[in-house]
């Protein structure tokens, strides 16, 4: 039979040949990393809401159940297609340095690499700022209204699963030796909570029932002005202080083994404005894909599509030899471009229309040998392109051995009327700093993604955006809503991501199938993560994949490690049927309890 992707794509299959069912729904769709996080997600659809107040309920419900991965003091980049105004929208999301967070600063203290935990790492908390601006902008209900589930689950608790436990055991040493304020949280009765055992955050509920406290007070005046006064409260009031006090007051040891305290003032907090912008953008093949600007690593998937879209991709095969070679050389290309250029644009002029350039990337195919592997970095020159007559191209970093990198989560809503939400949370983990006392959430450590280096883009600088990974994805097709879509993993991200798109848009797979098709990663490039690594030439393989093929990559050059059968990566995807109003979800397999769910 013909699936809705056959009729919508033209392709014919089954309707999920894939590990699980294809969820369908008229009124909503919502799909994120834990089932409860779902369910406060259609909640809010079933309550009346758009797509914009299920995306923020899911993420406020993932600070609570996904804490090992993402927490209420870390991050959140959305993208968002505003059905009203047609158009796709970029929601920050991300904090900043403080002031005080100079290289000269580090250098001082002998430190050549921003740790990867402690409070030197530390950047704004963002992610009340991002629901706020989301909601204030794009959504209906209140702060009330969206954080309940979130609250319920903080105060009540939620059934200890494996994933979680598993982070707290293996930082169980820590939490009990330096880390005190974490240890009452996690050694509730002095152990590890057992899987089912009911997990609660008291502090963290009554940090989430102070700023409905403030909305209250301020209802009268609006919900605008009581979302405002809520954030506020969070960056400007009473929970910025304790932040800074705790902050400032608790040494923390890192991996770099100093100890130190944070650099956080009140100021850095109360002078923090997250910033809803135009997102980055390509056309491929009639589809226009959208991505963070040039502060996130998202336009590395939109360079990628510019250079594969002069290749047939269905004549060279799915998953065949040449199909993952010329992945993987269109990959380095653009990596190469992400570690040049790359950064905050408040503080670097970046060539972005060059960089995205069909021109540029005519210019940079010709570098793809099929028969051969670069071992190399090959940043371009993309300033022609730019209308820039003299431009100056320094030269590409050094690479070695690389380790990988855990964390992040997915969160992706649909509505009828045809909104979006496509966001990434992550960082404010437990896993790499302590507790704040009192409050319940810790400090991110997005900053270790900064350089100490004066020549890069990417330096450290006071009130700068770390260049983050973290990349949520929108797609349009003929002008109306299409696909939502987004992975955690950190570098590899967008090499999950840009898999999944041309699984569903060139191969003509469900988005079930489209997700559980074995994927590969290269990690040529260096880290954006301590101690800032890279494996030149080396392709990291699901295990699923033809042998044939991969003895056939390891022939030319490729450096082939096969890896767990289901290990890359964790997609979450909504298809939006713009014709008939029906919306289809699925989740990846690959972690425990990614869901989708549909109304």
């Amino acid at each position: 039979m013909k699936s809705p992707f056959a009729l919508l794509l033209g392709y014919t299959l089954a309707l999920s040949a894939g590990t699980r069912p294809v969820i369908m729904g008229t009124h909503g769709m919502a799909a994120s990393g834990h089932p409860l996080a779902v369910r406060a997600g259609i909640k809010m659809i079933e309550q009346g809401g758009n797509a914009i107040d299920a995306g923020v309920a899911q993420v406020l419900a993932q600070s609570v159940l996904e804490f090992n991965l993402f927490g209420f003091g870390g991050e959140c980049p959305i993208l968002i297609y505003s059905a009203k105004d047609k158009k796709v929208y970029a929601i920050s999301g991300q904090g900043v340095a403080p002031r005080a967070a100079t290289i000269e600063w580090f250098r001082k203290n002998n430190i050549e690499l921003i740790p990867e935990d402690g409070f030197l790492p530390a950047t704004t908390p963002a992610v009340m700022d991002a629901v706020v601006l989301a909601l204030d902008r794009f959504g209906t209900m209140t702060l009330a209204q969206v954080m309940q589930p979130a609250l319920e689950l903080a105060r009540d608790g939620f059934p200890m699963y494996p994933g979680f436990r598993g982070s707290i055991r293996s930082i169980e040493k820590r939490l009990r030796e330096e880390w005190p304020s974490s240890a009452k949280v996690f050694l509730p009765n002095g152990k590890i909570p057992e899987v089912g055992d009911i997990f609660i955050q008291k502090d963290l509920g009554r940090t989430f029932q102070r700023l409905l406290d403030v909305e209250a007070k301020n209802r009268r005046k609006g919900r605008s002005a009581a979302l405002r006064a809520a954030r506020d409260y969070f960056y400007k009031g009473d929970i910025a202080r304790e932040i800074v006090r705790y902050q400032r007051e608790f040494k923390s040891r890192d991996s770099n083994n100093f100890v130190s305290a944070g650099l956080f003032t009140e100021e850095d907090l109360a002078t923090y404005q997250g910033q809803i912008g135009d997102a980055a953008h390509v056309n491929y093949r009639g589809i226009d894909v959208y991505k963070l600007p040039f502060w996130s690593q998202g336009p590395v998937l939109l360079e990628m599509l510019n250079l594969l879209e002069g290749y047939d991709l269905k004549a060279l095969k799915h998953n065949s030899a040449d199909y993952v070679h010329l992945l993987a050389e269109a990959g380095k290309l653009a990596y190469a471009d992400r570690e040049q250029y790359y950064a905050d644009p408040d503080f670097v002029k970046v060539p972005s229309h060059g960089l995205l350039s069909k021109d540029y990337a005519a210019q940079r195919r010709k570098l793809i040998d099929m028969a051969l592997v670069s071992m190399e970095m090959r940043p371009g020159d993309p300033f022609p392109f730019e209308g820039v007559k003299i431009s100056h191209v320094p030269p590409p970093p050094v690479i070695n051995l690389r380790p990988g990198e855990k964390g992040t989560t997915g969160t992706r809503a649909a509505d009828a009327a045809g909104n979006l939400f496509s966001a990434t949370p992550s960082g404010g983990w437990f896993r790499t700093s302590p507790i704040l006392e009192g409050l319940g959430f810790v400090m991110s450590t997005r900053g270790q993604i900064f350089w100490l280096d004066d020549s890069k883009a990417n330096r450290l600088e006071p009130r700068k955006r770390p260049r983050t990974t973290l990349t949520p994805s929108l797609a349009l097709k003929d002008g109306a809503p299409f696909l939502a879509f987004g992975t955690p993993g950190g570098d590899e991200q967008d090499q999950v991501n840009i898999q999944f798109f041309l699984n569903v848009v060139e191969f003509g797979m469900d988005i079930q199938e489209a997700i559980d098709a074995p994927n590969f990663q290269i990690a040529h490039f260096p880290s954006s993560f301590f101690p800032r690594k890279a494996s030149p030439g080396e392709i990291g393989f699901e295990g699923r994949f033809s042998p044939k093929t991969l003895e056939e990559l390891s022939r030319r050059g490729h450096i082939v490690k096969v890896e767990g059968e289901w290990s890359g990566g964790d997609e979450t995807a909504i298809l939006y049927d713009a014709t008939r109003k029906v919306m289809f979800g699925a989740a990846s397999p690959r972690r425990e309890k990614s869901y989708a769910l549909g109304w």
